[in-house]
């Protein structure tokens, strides 16, 4: 435990990593709420703005988890990006 807690401490990227797809993913989870419950939603710009920042893996771990958006392929491919540029990010700035 102690790793993981001076992982963070020395190298924010790590936190970053941590918030933006727990967020992506809590977000992804509450827009098939609304869904299912016929309210508003959330646009699928931020959506796709959120995960593309670095929040791939936890959009594309909600989209499997609450079968979510699985048809959309600009999300899939945002999705990547997002895994891409949070693998870059620890690539270069570890």
């Amino acid at each position: 435990m102690k790793f993981i807690w001076d992982e963070f401490v020395r190298n924010p990227i790590w936190f970053y990593l941590l918030l933006v797809n727990l967020y992506t993913f809590g977000l992804m989870g509450y827009d098939k709420r609304q869904a299912i419950h016929h309210k508003w939603r959330v646009p699928e710009a931020n959506l796709l703005f959120i995960s593309s920042i670095g929040g791939g893996a936890g959009g594309l771990l909600a989209s499997r988890l609450f079968h979510h958006k699985t048809q959309k392929k600009k999300f899939f491919v945002s999705f990547m990006i997002g895994i891409i540029l949070g693998c870059l990010l620890i690539l270069f700035y570890h």
